[in-house]
């Protein structure tokens, strides 16, 4: 049995003709990391709130080991909260601050010293025990707020957007501190995030929301790399679009004579309208010439070059496809740029290639 279930959850709010979340479905087993990503309006905080208590929903059942938790009060469910803002008392202390669950709890004051310090401890901030937050820089803040939800030792850990507020450095540092705290603790941990990059890096399984329901759910690799429709494609990583018409020989034709195999054509039928889908570093220069050559084993669209990019690592090759209005980029390292011959310039026509294994076919 999996400790938290959403049961044909739907939330809806006075005054809105669509529901912030419909028909939810979804169980999240002991010790598991689940992130629920998605855009704003999504359904993803809601779907938290209503597991932390805060929200009730219209209809449908949570339950937690089992049994129906709706009418629990959020103090009673055995679940902390770490929220976007860090929520810290100014007046108090930094230990103060995370032994304040555990006075409200009635818990007497010597242990609430002992596993203040112990809560400090796991967060690696120990050394600031006396400092008011103010003293703290933000990376600190939220450390104190992640202790202070953990000092109770709560079977379930939720987190609504925390690292938003951080500048990039201090979130990617963060990331890896409550990937480690994770693994180390085997708390169940219920993550809410806008940024992809996130919750690749944080997560055992993603549910990625959309309108409020559930567009796939599955580890990380697998949404990247098998996507379950054109919003998931889109939504996670960077990707190349269009759209055109599957042919009798399962073969995606497009405006400006372009044609393209591509790995699921055979889950569409002849006819169908199509949006092809295909991840930036999948693809690679060729000579224009190549494109009006004979068939081959990969895909080559004719384009022309609108800008070349050097981004450290890698450039990034903006083009347009000749013949559509559709602008694709390509993500080279300096060795697949070196095969090319040189950096492409402005206005130099290219060809776009790629093999049909990574080429995604949707419904459009």
């Amino acid at each position: 049995m999996a400790l938290i279930e959403f049961a044909q959850i739907t939330k809806h709010y006075p005054g809105s003709a669509t529901p912030a979340v419909a028909d939810l479905n979804l169980a999240i087993e002991a010790g598991e990391f689940i992130t629920l990503l998605g855009p704003s309006g999504s359904g993803k905080t809601t779907t938290l709130m209503m597991l932390a208590g805060f929200e009730q929903p219209s209809s449908g059942q949570i339950r937690l080991d089992g049994q129906p938790i709706q009418s629990l009060p959020p103090h009673r469910r055995d679940m902390g909260v770490v929220f976007q803002s860090y929520s810290l008392f100014p007046h108090m202390s930094v230990a103060q601050n995370v032994a304040f669950p555990l006075s409200v709890r009635k818990v007497d004051e010597a242990t609430q010293r002992t596993r203040g310090a112990a809560a400090l401890d796991k967060v690696r901030l120990g050394h600031l025990a006396e400092r008011k937050p103010q003293q703290l820089s933000g990376g600190q803040q939220q450390r104190v707020a992640l202790a202070r939800a953990l000092v109770f030792e709560p079977r379930v850990v939720l987190m609504d957007e925390p690292l938003s507020a951080l500048d990039k450095k201090l979130r990617e540092e963060m990331q890896l501190e409550i990937r480690r705290l994770h693994r180390e603790l085997g708390v169940t941990m219920v993550f809410v995030t806008h940024d992809q990059g996130e919750a690749m890096t944080l997560s055992d399984r993603v549910a990625v929301f959309n309108q409020g329901r559930i567009e796939q759910l599955a580890a990380p690799r697998a949404l990247y790399d098998h996507p379950a429709n054109a919003f998931v494609a889109s939504f996670i990583g960077d990707n190349n679009s269009v759209a055109g018409r599957l042919d009798a020989d399962g073969r995606l034709q497009l405006a400006g004579g372009h044609s393209i195999a591509a790995r699921n054509a055979q889950a569409l039928n002849p006819g169908d309208a199509a949006q092809i889908c295909v991840r930036p570093e999948r693809l690679h220069l060729a000579p224009a010439t190549d494109a009006a050559g004979p068939a081959s084993d990969r895909n080559l669209l004719r384009a022309t070059v609108l800008d070349a990019i050097h981004q450290g690592d890698h450039w990034r090759v903006v083009t347009r496809l000749d013949g559509l209005d559709a602008t694709w980029f390509a993500k080279l390292a300096p060795r697949e740029l070196a095969a090319f011959g040189r950096t492409p310039e402005t206005g130099q026509a290219v060809a776009l290639g790629f093999a049909p294994d990574d080429a995604w076919l949707f419904a459009a």
